[in-house]
């Protein structure tokens, strides 16, 4: 798969910059940067990116079936375990969801529990509540 042009890793402020990163501007990043703050200020609800994230088929499959998760729903790992096949992975897809190398564009925080609680989110519980507020979802208990 070729990758120049393509978003591979969205990182959060807090998080270590891999070391073999070069940062540099280019197109794709600028009208990346442009469609987040868009989406931040609930005036975007769909992203065009071109993405190539990194993972096993497994994992792939499961960011595949995040990113046709509508703005303002959810899923629980359950559902996304069964869209993934096999509907007794939860657990895995939680491991997919943690390893999802470009959250928000592929929409993690979409994905919550049985019971309709918040659980996990690499970027942490308020910002998938934040996340989800933006898009409608209204309070979600942790």
């Amino acid at each position: 798969m070729e990758y120049a042009g393509r978003i591979k890793l969205l990182v959060f402020w807090y998080d270590l910059m891999p070391h073999d990163i070069v940062q540099h501007e280019t197109p794709v990043l600028t009208e990346a940067f442009r469609q987040l703050n868009a989406y931040l200020a609930g005036e975007l609800r769909v992203f065009s990116l071109p993405l190539a994230p990194s993972g096993t088929p497994f994992q792939l499959r499961v960011w595949k079936i995040l990113e046709k998760i509508p703005y303002g729903q959810t899923l629980s790992y359950g559902e996304v375990a069964g869209r993934a096949g096999n509907p007794r992975s939860a657990r895995a897809v939680g491991m997919a969801n943690n390893r999802n190398p470009i959250p928000i564009f592929i929409p993690c925080h979409r994905v919550i529990g049985a019971d309709g609680k918040l659980v996990g989110y690499g970027g942490g519980m308020e910002m998938k509540a934040k996340l989800l507020a933006i898009e409608g979802r209204g309070e979600i208990s942790e």
